[in-house]
């Protein structure tokens, strides 16, 4: 087994190559594409941790016909909007979150999504993972957003040795040019939800078995 990381212009290349004609893209970059505002993607992605994809799209289809606003969002209740995301992970403290999003958006930002990670993280429950995302589907801005299929695929690959998708994201900033940022998210959550999984990836349906490190790899299908 070689241990020379992936190189980084090819695997993008490649991973392009797998997303365009076989991978699906993930519920966020759906929305997204479907011309999501800035707040509905910053909700979705609130939404979306925890949460298998199916049910952060429903859930976040209903809220957002019920309010799709930061104004109309502040005026449920907990319980209603908790009603409406349910099964989503940790729903009560995602609700509770969401009121308090909005209302800080439409009394202090105008119902202005910022568009600074520094901004974005001061709200409640947004972590680098959701403020990245929201920088760079809602702005088209360049940050790094690690999610737990980017950590994973970065160290099997060679990319970095981290512990942590905050160690995975300042390693990547060092090592991964600019023109990558926005796209890494999208292409290897996707290759990461069907080939490269937690468990038993799929290495023999993998462009990449001939020169990938497999770092960390114990069961392979």
């Amino acid at each position: 087994m070689t241990t020379t990381p992936l190189p980084i212009k090819a695997a993008f290349h490649a991973l392009r190559e797998y997303c365009q004609e076989e991978g699906e893209s993930p519920t966020l970059i759906k929305l997204h594409k479907e011309g999501a505002s800035p707040f509905q993607i910053l909700i979705s992605t609130l939404i979306s941790l925890r949460t298998k994809d199916n049910i952060t799209l429903a859930a976040s289809n209903r809220l957002f016909a019920k309010a799709s606003t930061p104004e109309k969002m502040a005026q449920l209740t907990e319980e209603e909007i908790s009603e409406l995301i349910f099964p989503a992970g940790f729903y009560k403290t995602k609700a509770k979150q969401i009121v308090e999003i909005s209302e800080n958006l439409w009394k202090n930002f105008n119902s202005v999504v910022p568009s600074s990670q520094s901004e974005l993280l001061k709200l409640p429950g947004v972590g680098n993972k959701t403020a990245n995302l929201v920088l760079n589907l809602a702005f088209n801005l360049k940050a790094i957003c690690v999610d737990t299929h980017v950590h994973r695929f970065s160290n099997r690959a060679g990319w970095v040795s981290t512990q942590s998708p905050e160690e995975t994201e300042k390693e990547l900033m060092k090592i991964l040019p600019e023109e990558y940022w926005i796209e890494a998210n999208e292409l290897i959550v996707t290759f990461g939800q069907e080939v490269c999984t937690p468990a038993a990836p799929r290495c023999s349906a993998c462009m990449f078995l001939s020169f990938c490190p497999k770092i960390g790899v114990m069961t392979v299908r």
